[in-house]
C-alpha cells in the first residue's frame, strides 16, 4: 500500500488516461460502483441514504453511488451543494445519467429541504469536497458539515473527508467527522497527520482499476502485515549468535538507570545475537539484575580507548538515559567517528545538533530516532510546526544531511537519505508512556543488523513495536495501565505474528 498526494493522484489520473487510454467517465465509474459493492453489507433496503455531492471528481463518485444504490432497490436522496452549471466534465456526464433514473436531487440553493434530510438520515455519504480543496470553506459548505456533524446518522466519506486537506496546510479545521472514509487507490498523507486523522474514522483503500505500476510509484510507502511477513528475516536452521549482530547500548545514569534497561531488554527480546551496554559503574549493578544475558562496558574505566571497543561491534545504539553532560558529547563524538551504524535517541540527539551544521560525513548509516518535542529542537520550530507538517519537514531534513530519521508519533513516519519514506500503523495511545521510545531504540538496534535493507529494518522494528502494545491491549492491559515495560512482555507474540 502506498500513500500518495494530491499532486501525485492528478498525474496518476492523467498518465492512466493518457497512456494506459483508460477514461476518466469509467475510472468514476469503477470508484461508485466499487463503493457501492462496500456498502452494501453495511446497509438494508429501508436504510435512509443521503448523498451529498459537489462538483469535481468527488461529486462524480457521489452521482455514480446514488445511481447504482437506486438501481438495487435502495432508497436514497441526493443532496447536489453546487449549481448545476458548476458540474463540468465526468461529473457532468454522470449527473446526466442518473437523471435518467428515479433519483430525487435537491438543490441546496433552491431548498431548504435538505436540512431535514440530514437530520432523518440512516446513512449519510459525503462525496463534496475531494483532493483539490485547500484554504478556507465557503458556503454553503461550512452550514452543510457543521449540520452533518450534528446529525445522528452514520457518515462515510468519499476519499476524503470533505474540508480535510490532502497533505496539510489549515490550521483552522472544520470538516466532515467520518465514522469511516474509502480511500480511492491509496490513503493520502492527511490520514496520518495528527491534526487531521480523527476526521477520517477508520478508513479502507478502494481499487478502482489504476494500473498499479502508476500508484506504486509514490515516495510514500504504508506498511503493512504483509510487508513484514514478506521481508521480515528468518533464522537459518545452523545460525549462531555470531550471525545475528554484536550491538553496543551506550547510555544510563544514576538518575535514569530504568531507559536503558528498557532498550537492552527490548534489543535481547529482538533477534541481536549478542549484547553489550556500556554505562557508569554505578549504573552497571542495576542493569545487570534487568538483563541478565548481556554483557558491560565501564565508561569510567581508566585507560579505555572508546574508540577501538566500540569497533568491535556491528552497530551501537546511544542516549538512552544518559543526561547532559561533557561525557555525554565526548562519548558521542567517539561514537559518530565509527563506521558502524549508529541510532542516536533521547540526550544523544541533544549533543548531535552541532554535528548536523558541521555537516559531519559518517562512512556509515546514521539513524535519528526524535519525538516531535526533539524534532522540534532539532530544526528550531515549535511542536506544533513539527506535528501539522511531518512528511515536508522529515524529507528536508533526512535528504538535506543524508541520514535516516524515524520521527515518531501517531504514525511514525521513517525516512531515507534520498527522501522515501515509510509510514507504519500499529501501535495505540497506550505507547503515550515514557519509556516507550527506549524499547524502540533497541528493536531498531537489533533489527538493522539482520540481513534486511536498513529502510526495511527501520519499518519492521516500528511496525513490531507498535503491533506489541496493540496485542498487549487487545489480550490483557487497556491503555491506562499499559507500561512501557509491558510492551517487552508482548514482543514474542508480536514477532510470532509477524512470521507465520
Amino acid at each position: 500500500m502506498n500513500c500518495v498526494t494530491a499532486k501525485e493522484m492528478y498525474e496518476i489520473d492523467r498518465k492512466a488516461m493518457e497512456d494506459y487510454r483508460i477514461s476518466g467517465v469509467m475510472l468514476m465509474e469503477n470508484a461508485g460502483r466499487a463503493i457501492t459493492d462496500k456498502l452494501i453489507g453495511k446497509i438494508t433496503k429501508k436504510t435512509k441514504i443521503v448523498i451529498l455531492v459537489g462538483g469535481g471528481n468527488n461529486g462524480g463518485d457521489g452521482f455514480v453511488i446514488a445511481r447504482t444504490l437506486i438501481n438495487l432497490g435502495y432508497r436514497v436522496e441526493l443532496i447536489q451543494v453546487i449549481s448545476d452549471h458548476k458540474i463540468k466534465g465526468d461529473a457532468a456526464r454522470h449527473k446526466a445519467i442518473l437523471t435518467c433514473f428515479d433519483c430525487s436531487i435537491t438543490l441546496v440553493d433552491e431548498s431548504s429541504h435538505y436540512r431535514q434530510l440530514i437530520q432523518e438520515a440512516d446513512l449519510i455519504i459525503d462525496a463534496m469536497l475531494g483532493i483539490g480543496f485547500s484554504g478556507t470553506l465557503k458556503e454553503p459548505y461550512d452550514s452543510i458539515i457543521q449540520q452533518v456533524n450534528c446529525a445522528t446518522g452514520r457518515v462515510i466519506a468519499v476519499d476524503l473527508p470533505s474540508g480535510i486537506p490532502a497533505e496539510s496546510g489549515l490550521e483552522d479545521v472544520k470538516a466532515i467527522k467520518a465514522d469511516l472514509t474509502y480511500c480511492i487507490e491509496a490513503p493520502k498523507p492527511s490520514a496520518f497527520i495528527e491534526r487531521y486523522a480523527g476526521y477520517y474514522g477508520d478508513w479502507e483503500i478502494v481499487k478502482i482499476g489504476l494500473p498499479t505500476p502508476l500508484v506504486t510509484a509514490s515516495k510514500k510507502e504504508v506498511w503493512t502485515m504483509e510487508k513484514v511477513n514478506q521481508t521480515l528475516p528468518r533464522r537459518a536452521q545452523h545460525s549462531h549468535k555470531g550471525d545475528h549482530g554484536k550491538g553496543l547500548i551506550i547510555g544510563g545514569t544514576e538518575n535514569m538507570p530504568g531507559s536503558i534497561c528498557l532498550t537492552a531488554n527490548a534489543a535481547l527480546r529482538s533477534g541481536l545475537g549478542l549484547l553489550t551496554v556500556a554505562s557508569r559503574q554505578e549504573v552497571i549493578p542495576i542493569i545487570a539484575q534487568a538483563a541478565t544475558e548481556a554483557t558491560f562496558m565501564n565508561l569510567e574505566a581508566g585507560g579505555i580507548d572508546l574508540f577501538e571497543r566500540f569497533s568491535s561491534f556491528d552497530a551501537i545504539a546511544i542516549g538512552m538515559g544518559m543526561g547532559r553532560s561533557e561525557d555525554t558529547r565526548m562519548i558521542l563524538e567517539t561514537a559518530l567517528n565509527s563506521d558502524k551504524p549508529l541510532i542516536v535517541d533521547a540526550d544523544g540527539l541533544y549533543y548531535i545538533r552541532e554535528h548536523l551544521t558541521k555537516r559531519v560525513k559518517r562512512k556509515a548509516p546514521t539513524i535519528l530516532t526524535p519525538h516531535p518535542g526533539e524534532m522540534a529542537m532539532l530544526i528550531d520550530q515549535t511542536i506544533d510546526q513539527i506535528k501539522a507538517n511531518p512528511f515536508e519537514i522529515a524529507k528536508d531534513f533526512a535528504t538535506k544531511y543524508q541520514l535516516y530519521l524515524v520521527l515518531k508519533g501517531a504514525y511514525t513516519i521513517i525516512t531515507d537519505p534520498n527522501g522515501n519514506q515509510t509510514i507504519n500503523i500499529t501501535g495505540n495511545p497506550a505507547l503515550a508512556k515514557g519509556g516507550s521510545g527506549d524499547c524502540l531504540a533497541g528493536i531498531i538496534l537489533a533489527q538493522v543488523m539482520q540481513k534486511q535493507s536498513l529502510k526495511t529494518a527501520l519499518a519492521n522494528a516500528c511496525f513490531i513495536h507498535g503491533l506489541a502494545a496493540d496485542i498487549a491491549i487487545r489480550e490483557h492491559h487497556s491503555t491506562v495501565d499499559f507500561l512501557a515495560r509491558d510492551l517487552i512482555d508482548f514482543l514474542p507474540n508480536a514477532f510470532r505474528s509477524c512470521l507465520t
